[in-house]
């Protein structure tokens, strides 16, 4: 699999959210490479988005990254588990795209390994179980996706595209309810159904 090019990451957060659906996330370690399916994506779109790090343009050590240019990788750990989001939107524009699930395609014995499960539909199908799956760890943070070992390939486009408020930020005023998720429509593998 070929690392889409920068120009990919070079359009609209809304619009990026929803073409990611599809694309293959793949991560590169020394036990294996582990990919799959992006099918579920949250858009945050700082710094009017209360909901977004750097909802105020607050810029700390943390959200430093998202002040760059889009196509870099942003990773953020959230009550112990990692979290993956691709930057998205111009530089000094601070916007992300949570990576919330994954269809498994390779290296799936590893991903039950790291998951220490069986199940397959739930080995990723949240934002904190992809991430364990694949390898990706805070290490990976400032990288970019458009070469390894931690990357976005071009995979199959979508049928048809749901779309939805965003999960767990309840405490964002109006932001709770903007329809910013988006998923393939039935595809097992998305974290909560819409």
């Amino acid at each position: 699999m070929k690392p889409l090019s920068i120009d990919f990451f070079q359009q609209p957060t809304l619009e990026l959210a929803k073409n990611l659906l599809g694309c293959f996330l793949v991560k590169e370690t020394k036990e294996g490479i582990a990919s799959g399916y992006i099918v579920e994506t949250e858009a945050y779109i700082g710094p009017g988005d209360r909901a977004a790090h750097s909802f105020g343009n607050r810029r700390t050590k943390r959200t430093e990254i998202m002040f760059e240019e889009a196509g870099h990788v942003y990773t953020f750990v959230t009550h112990t588990h990692t979290l993956v989001n691709v930057i998205s939107g111009p530089a000094e524009q601070p916007e992300g795209i949570l990576i919330r699930a994954i269809e498994p395609v390779e290296g799936i014995d590893l991903m039950h390994e790291r998951r220490g499960m069986d199940n397959l539909k739930n080995l990723t199908n949240g934002p904190g179980k992809l991430t364990k799956a694949l390898g990706i760890t805070m290490e990976d943070y400032g990288h970019l996706f458009t070469k390894p070992p931690l990357y976005i390939a071009s995979g199959k486009i979508p049928e048809n595209i749901s779309t939805g408020p965003r999960i767990g930020i309840e405490n964002t005023g109006e932001a709770k309810d903007y329809p910013w998720r988006f998923w393939i429509t039935g595809n097992p593998f998305v974290s909560r159904k819409g």
